[in-house]
């Protein structure tokens, strides 16, 4: 008995000294996030809300259906993008298959991202299977995955760590900071016509090993997973890509289903989660978004679940978002609802003028950005 106590004594001891030098760290860390923020211009702290495709610092570009993107793909930073980008930092970019073309171009492209203003992260929709930007282009040679489904079925969630760790080595090789992956909806409607084979199951048991597991394998591989799309796009017949989109779930139905899987990923410790475009009107009582909805992502993602890291918007160049909301209307709306950044505005400059005169007119507090912008601040050194 007396071996006992001495060895739980020593353990404690030790769980104290790591706790105080976690602490100290942790200190540390607020201390240089506070530092950074106070040298930062209110357009450098805006700029670091605003993750965007390559057209979008091209403002001769002018596009209605993706199709038209994918007819005259930009492969390189040109002059208009890095003129609009001196006026208008941005936190990240984000590339789609278009703008990869082989090793080669990829290599010269992430090289001139590296050099625009606000120091952008590079990011990727890189699930495995269908979505794989690089890994259904011909001129690279990496592993394919048949689909997140086939892992799921598996029943074995080592192997979503193997798909998560294969496909972060060859991202962190290319040069990526942040794959969009993996997604962590349930996939219960069989009418789904978005989600589908993407998801790992229609069993939330099932979904969220393998979810953690995923992003377990992407960190390891030093590249930042986020899941994806809340409050659960599973349930849905349509795709918000093109309009509106809704689940007629009640919250305490999400919480048996939909949300094992983020919760299992909010506990492992994901640094970002995507909003979905859906309505779920009985959780809000209205038709919004999710995206645009703080009941959503105020009292229940970061209230409820207790999430403290970065939420970021689904595509806002997507139907469900542009059919209701001009680009200024909904990057305003969607940091009053609480996400921390505004993926992909159809109009970069409209949005980014909108937020900057929202904060100058009392509509949002630079209290309110810096909460933000301290997350992706705490993400960047993380990343370093």
């Amino acid at each position: 008995m007396l071996v006992a106590i001495m060895i739980c004594g020593l353990t404690v001891t030790s769980c104290s000294k790591d706790d105080e030098a976690n602490s100290d760290e942790t200190n540390s860390q607020k201390d240089e996030v506070e530092a950074q923020l106070s040298k930062m211009t209110l357009r450098e702290k805006v700029g670091q809300m605003f993750f965007v495709r390559m057209e979008t610092l091209d403002t001769t570009i002018h596009w209605n259906a993706y199709a038209d993107l994918q007819e005259n793909p930009i492969l390189e930073v040109n002059k208009t993008m890095r003129d609009v980008n001196a006026n208008y930092p941005v936190g990240g970019l984000i590339l789609y298959a278009w703008n990869i073309e082989n090793e080669a171009q990829l290599s010269t492209l992430i090289s001139q991202i590296r050099s625009l203003n606000g120091n952008p992260l590079l990011c990727i929709d890189e699930e495995g299977g269908r979505v794989a930007r690089i890994a259904n282009n011909p001129n690279f040679n990496v592993k394919k995955y048949e689909s997140m489904s086939a892992i799921g079925a598996t029943g074995d969630a080592r192997n979503a760590y193997e798909c998560g760790n294969t496909i972060g080595t060859y991202l962190k090789h290319y040069g990526f900071d942040i794959d969009f992956a993996p997604v962590a909806d349930v996939n219960t409607n069989p009418e789904n016509i978005i989600i589908g084979a993407r998801a790992f199951s229609d069993n939330p048991e099932v979904a969220a090993p393998m979810v953690t597991n995923y992003l377990q394998g992407l960190k390891d591989a030093g590249v930042t997973g986020c899941m994806k799309h809340f409050p659960g796009h599973g349930d849905t017949k349509t795709d918000t890509h093109f309009g509106y989109a809704s689940t007629q779930k009640t919250w305490a139905e999400m919480m048996d289903c939909e949300m094992v899987t983020f919760k299992a990923g909010i506990q492992w410790g994901c640094q970002l989660i995507m909003t979905a475009h859906i309505g779920a009107p009985k959780v809000t009582g209205t038709d919004v978004p999710s995206t645009m909805s703080s009941v959503i992502l105020q009292d229940k993602l970061r209230g409820e679940l207790g999430y403290q890291n970065i939420i970021i918007t689904d595509g806002m160049e997507m139907g469900a978002i542009t059919q209701q909301y001009s680009s200024a209307e909904a990057a305003v709306g969607s940091i009053q609802a609480g996400v921390d950044i505004v993926l992909g505005p159809k109009n970069l400059v409209e949005a980014f003028d909108a937020v900057i005169a929202a904060v100058n007119n009392g509509t949002i507090s630079e209290e309110r950005i810096n909460q933000s912008v301290r997350r992706i601040l705490k993400l960047r050194m993380n990343k370093q």
